[in-house]
């Protein structure tokens, strides 16, 4: 979100707009890998994966790729002789990285054709002495050699705030079947977090827009605009308010029914200023390690290829320093598509400029 932040309250608040589209974080499956007429939801899901597009910018994604980096390179104590399974293996960089750091073996899983690649990659980096890619969707198979428990379990499954696409959900079953009493999961907590900004361009020009399409009413298209979260880089002169934890994961305890939830919030603004729209973003946590190493895509930090999700209010809200915004945060996986989520926001707000309380809901597929 490339907007120059603007602050200074003139006038009386009413409160009003949210979102367009965004790409999935596999994106569409170009390269014509397994594209078949009778592939479902889910196999497109996966073969997405196979395009060497989405690797690549999730590779260069330092932030990202780093901090899995550290986890390993950092701490070989906890990886030396140990047995790892890499769920979501992609191109195999995180399973060469517990290879290097003295793993006894590992076990790289990948439902995409994107295996074939990582086959290639770990030969050619000569570690497919130590390294088994297999190809096959986690629920449906079982390890080789015999292998029944893992030391370590690595993936990076987060997904646009944080939940999208579903991936807990193998990991979850990974850990249940897999992981060996004391085991390791890498990352093992994951949190969420919200804050207020001020984005009136955006919302003037994709959103309030609708309102009158050369001469017409569209006013329609605009409910549809603001039901669907953004996904996009915050600048940080944008955020008017404090920032605030949703909800905090032990991935060693979570369960799928963890992914339902709501949260109370509540936001103190940092200055006189508009709220055009929350945003939520995540951060996961490598806590067993010899000093916790954090992974975040807050909008104060250094830029990751999640950015954040914003969620565009109907009606924006003037506040006032040290004025408070509370709401509630809910979330569900998609009731037709486990893998989209579903949201409700409610935000209560009594200040000088205006009164606001109101619920909106929100969908991302």
């Amino acid at each position: 979100m490339d907007h120059n932040a603007k602050s200074g309250v003139t006038g009386d608040a009413v409160m009003e707009e949210t979102v367009p589209e965004f790409p999935s974080k596999g994106g569409a499956a170009t390269n014509g890998i397994a594209e078949d007429k009778d592939m479902t939801s889910k196999d497109y899901y996966f073969d997405s994966y196979a395009h060497f597009g989405i690797h690549e910018e999730m590779l260069k994604d330092q932030v990202r790729t780093n901090a899995y980096k550290d986890a390993f390179m950092m701490n070989e104590h906890l990886i030396r002789g140990k047995v790892v399974l890499d769920v979501g293996c992609g191109t195999g960089i995180l399973s060469m990285f517990a290879a290097r750091a003295g793993a006894k073996h590992v076990y790289a899983v990948d439902c995409s054709n994107i295996v074939l690649s990582a086959r290639q990659i770990v030969k050619d980096n000569g570690l497919d002495k130590v390294i088994t890619v297999i190809q096959g969707k986690v629920e449906e198979l079982e390890l080789p050699d015999g292998v029944d428990k893992v030391d370590i379990i690595v993936s990076e499954w987060m997904g646009y705030c944080l939940l999208y696409e579903a991936m807990i959900d193998t990991i979850i079953y990974a850990r249940d079947k897999w992981l060996a009493p004391n085991g390791i999961l890498f990352p093992d907590k994951a949190s969420m977090h919200i804050c207020a900004i001020e984005d009136r361009d955006y919302k003037d020009d994709k959103i309030n827009w609708w309102r009158n399409v050369y001469g017409f009413n569209m006013s329609h298209m605009r409910e549809h605009a603001l039901s669907e979260p953004l996904v996009d880089a915050v600048d940080a002169r944008q955020i008017t308010t404090n920032h605030t934890m949703l909800i905090e994961i032990d991935m060693y305890t979570v369960t799928v029914k963890d992914k339902t939830f709501s949260a109370n919030f509540e936001l103190v603004a940092k200055r006189d200023d508009y709220i055009h729209a929350l945003v939520v973003w995540f951060a996961v946590d490598f806590s067993k390690c010899h000093r916790n190493i954090r992974l975040s895509t807050s909008p104060e930090g250094e830029y990751t290829h999640w950015k954040q999700t914003v969620f565009y209010l109907d009606r924006y809200i003037a506040i006032k320093r040290g004025e408070r915004l509370q709401g509630t945060f809910s979330l569900s996986p998609g009731t037709k598509n486990v893998r989209d989520l579903d949201f409700e926001i409610s935000v209560n707000f009594s200040g000088q400029h205006g009164v606001l309380g109101t619920s909106q809901k929100f969908k991302m597929r």
